[in-house]
């Protein structure tokens, strides 16, 4: 998760702040004196830094010129300061963003991804173009399912089967959730058509003990897939 610096002389709000971001999941150092906050600034390095304006020593202002010196990483001013020519002062000094106090938190935290997103500074989530379980891959591009290495050979619908349980592997199912899954909308009559295509599904996987027992039926309620 991103790294983020708050630098404020107000020790409620800095704690406050620091208790919440990192319940959001965030790594968050804290200082309060706006001299060693540069320097930590510089020794850290953070993705972010969150930046009071009126503090004593040296106002948030020429703060953000010093750490604009070594660093780029985005900065966004928390401050009761709220005329335009304070917001406009702090945009050219050098900030990505302006929050006016009070502000909610949950406020913060949005302002915060949006300018991650921005600086790319948030981590890419994984994508991946294969589900393994034991010895059967799910192929999402090849839009094919492989047995040791052995094409099952399944029709469009039934693959959409395997994939759609197998995605969910571990819960329960209905009837009605696989059906809307498979045909964009279910009425209670799409039931038989969604037994049909599981069970043909099913047939294609009755060659090894492995694949007969990943799919279980859930009595009256519908299908859960089993990976190992």
């Amino acid at each position: 998760m991103a790294s983020l610096l708050l630098i404020d002389d107000d020790i409620e709000v800095l704690a406050i702040n620091k208790k919440y971001l990192s319940a959001e999941g965030y790594t968050v150092y804290a200082d309060a004196n706006p001299v060693s906050g540069i320097k930590k600034a510089a020794k850290i390095n953070p993705d972010c830094i969150l930046l009071d304006v009126m503090m004593p020593q040296m106002n948030g202002y020429d703060v953000c010129k010093k750490i604009r010196e070594f660093s780029d990483a985005p900065i966004i001013f928390l401050t009761g300061k709220s005329s335009e020519d304070d917001k406009i002062n702090g945009l050219i000094t050098g900030a990505d963003d302006y929050i006016v106090k009070p502000y909610s938190l949950r406020e913060l935290k949005a302002r915060i991804d949006v300018i991650l997103r921005r600086a790319g500074k948030t981590e890419k989530p994984v994508v991946t173009n294969t589900l393994v379980y034991g010895n059967l891959t799910i192929d999402k591009l090849a839009h094919k399912a492989f047995y040791r290495d052995e094409d099952l050979g399944l029709a469009n619908r039934e693959y959409e089967v395997l994939l759609y349980l197998a995605t969910n592997a571990g819960k329960e199912i209905t009837f009605e959730e696989l059906g809307t899954a498979l045909f964009g909308s279910y009425l209670e009559s799409d039931r038989r058509s969604v037994m049909v295509n599981v069970s043909r599904l099913r047939k294609k996987m009755n060659i090894d003990f492995e694949l007969e027992n990943m799919i279980e039926t859930v009595w009256s309620v519908g299908y859960k897939f089993i990976g190992k």
